[in-house]
């Protein structure tokens, strides 16, 4: 255990409480390194919480902060706004496509995606034609509010309140290593089409460019175009759920980018602010803001929270979107991700090994136990590297920052990790049999 001692009056998030704990402390950050209260250093492979996309410790964002809290620590935004916020409005209109230049702020990936979905109910109901199902993916997070959590199909996310509104979740047609497949994007949107075809006429269909807690699983090339093709088609809006994916992650400044698709709201969180200040947001067009002066209570969206679009957030988020830009992050985060895909490939072999696969610096190796996966998680951290496990997938998604010897290095550690795991398992297999 750490020398600085968890205390049993902190309740640790998606952590059983009934299991024998001894978290790691950690207290230092900077750049690719996170260290731990008795002094141990990691090779941090998750990014913090796969937000620190600007590394730790970067001086540009926390003199952004320290400049933004001499000036206004925030100030409610109904009545009134700041510079902070609206720089940020135009610096995000800046960088999305199309007309997604409204952009509504709220603090975490949960409060967007509960945002948007009051957004769209409230739009159809503003046109005259209201609307309330939704289609997702079945393996899709889109955060854990009550609302978001319905959104997903995933078991860790299930709860035992009713349904807002009638969601239809689509099923992977195949397997994830399939999706690669030459007819891979179109059984997935085969999927969608007969989920748009079958009910009422869907209000929205919300999905992450790739599925994050889902597995790590990377979508088709072409599949967001046809999604796009179809929701058209259903005069449906299409929501992109950026929330992980935007801001470089994938190589592209969104995960969208890769299909050159526009989508009618994106949510983003994250990468944002580089992990640095709470703080999330929600764009979309022109016709959609102006159908809220017919919303029949203020004429505007009845939705927001006291720390909506805080302005020390709004500081750093606007100067992330300039480090991020300077400092070329999107273009390394592909040049890395590249690096990094091709190491853990040389693992495919591996008889425990059923996939590899990623995208940027997003990459996924999927095991064929759960318990193989959670393993490789601990031993790797045991010799210097924090990565992750979602079910079967181990993933790793270290920050943009991140060098060629930070993915030398971590290639090595992980494969370092999935040898020892399967000594140790195969070594307990011979003294059974013996």
């Amino acid at each position: 255990m750490s020398s600085a001692t968890p205390t049993s009056t902190f309740w640790r998030p998606w952590t059983p409480v009934a299991a024998a704990t001894d978290p790691v402390v950690m207290v230092e950050g900077r750049g690719t390194r996170v260290r731990d209260a008795d002094g141990t250093w990691y090779v941090d492979g998750i990014s913090g919480m796969m937000n620190a996309s600007c590394g730790h410790g970067h001086p540009r964002l926390l003199q952004a902060a320290a400049r933004q809290l001499e000036q206004l620590a925030h100030f409610e935004l109904s009545a009134f706004t700041h510079p902070a916020a609206e720089a940020l409005a135009a610096g995000l209109a800046r960088l999305l496509p199309g007309d997604l230049g409204e952009t509504f702020l709220v603090n975490s990936g949960s409060e967007a995606t509960e945002a948007a979905m009051r957004i769209v109910s409230q739009y159809w109901r503003n046109m005259g034609a209201p609307r309330d199902r939704v289609i997702t993916f079945q393996a899709g997070y889109h955060g854990s509010t009550a609302l978001a959590q319905k959104l997903s199909g995933l078991p860790s996310n299930a709860s035992d309140w009713a349904a807002p509104f009638p969601i239809d979740h689509v099923r992977l047609p195949v397997p994830p290593r399939e999706l690669r497949s030459a007819g891979g994007a179109e059984a997935l949107a085969g999927a969608f089409a007969t989920a748009l075809a079958a009910g009422p006429p869907a209000a929205a269909v919300m999905v992450e460019p790739l599925l994050n807690v889902g597995g790590g699983i990377v979508l088709p090339a072409g599949f967001l175009t046809e999604l796009r093709r179809l929701c058209d088609q259903y005069g449906t809006l299409l929501v992109l759920d950026e929330v992980f994916c935007g801001f470089g992650r994938t190589g592209r400044m969104f995960g969208f980018d890769h299909d050159g698709v526009t989508p009618d709201l994106v949510t983003m969180s994250k990468g944002i602010s580089g992990g640095y200040v709470p703080l999330a947001a929600v764009s979309t067009t022109p016709e959609i803001k102006g159908s809220f002066r017919h919303e029949p209570m203020i004429g505007g969206l009845r939705y927001g929270h006291t720390t909506s679009g805080h302005a020390v957030a709004c500081a750093v988020a606007a100067e992330t979107l300039e480090v991020i830009a300077d400092e070329g992050l999107v273009g390394n985060a592909k040049v890395r991700g590249s690096e990094l895909l091709s190491g853990l490939r040389e693992l495919e072999d591996h008889p425990s090994v059923i996939d590899v696969r990623g995208l940027g610096l997003v990459a996924t190796i999927e095991v064929d136990e759960q318990e193989t996966a959670s393993a490789v998680v601990a031993e790797a951290r045991r010799g210097g590297l924090i990565i992750r496990s979602q079910g079967t997938a181990i993933m790793v998604m270290p920050p943009l920052i991140t060098t060629a010897a930070d993915v030398a290095e971590t290639v090595q550690l992980m494969a370092q990790a999935l040898a020892r795991v399967t000594s140790s398992a195969d070594h307990r297999l011979h003294a059974v049999h013996q």
